[in-house]
C-alpha cells in the first residue's frame, strides 16, 4: 500500500459483484493508499458492512448486482453522509434524483479513474465539514 497515495487513510467500501472488476479495483484503491472495506457482491452484504462499520470515507457502487438494484445501499450511504461513486454500466439517467449529484463512472471503469473520482468525493466532503 502506497501510504502518500490520493486516498491515503481513506476507508473505501467496494460493492461490486463481477470479481474480477472487484478485484482490479480493489488492488487499484490500495495502490493509492486506500483501505478497501469489503467488498461486497450484493445488496444484503453490502448493508451489513455498512451497518457494521463505523468508518466509511467514500464508496464505489455498481448499480445492479446479482440482478438487485443497490439504491438501498446507497441511501444507507447517503444517510450517514457517506460520498459514493457509481461504477456501472448503466447511463445516469437510471438514477434516482437524491442521486443526480453523485460521481459516475462509466464500465469499462479505470481503477485510476475510481480513484480519482473518490478523492474529489472525499475533498468535496472535506470542504464541507464546518469547524465546531
Amino acid at each position: 500500500m502506497d501510504s502518500g497515495g490520493i486516498l491515503s487513510g481513506c476507508h473505501v467500501l467496494v460493492v461490486e459483484d463481477d470479481y474480477f472488476i472487484m478485484d482490479d479495483l480493489r488492488h487499484g484503491l490500495e495502490r493509492h493508499g486506500a483501505t478497501v472495506l469489503g467488498p461486497a457482491s450484493n445488496v444484503a452484504d453490502a448493508l451489513d458492512i455498512a451497518g457494521a462499520t463505523q468508518r466509511i470515507d467514500a464508496a464505489v457502487l455498481d448499480i445492479n448486482l446479482q440482478g438487485e438494484m443497490a439504491f438501498a445501499v446507497a441511501d444507507a450511504l447517503r444517510a450517514r453522509g457517506v460520498p459514493i461513486v457509481f461504477a456501472t454500466g448503466y447511463d445516469r439517467g437510471i438514477l434516482p434524483a437524491a442521486d443526480c449529484r453523485t460521481i459516475h463512472c462509466q464500465k469499462p471503469v479505470e481503477p485510476e479513474a475510481v480513484a480519482r473520482a473518490l478523492a474529489a468525493c472525499a475533498m468535496r466532503r472535506a470542504d464541507e465539514v464546518v469547524p465546531g
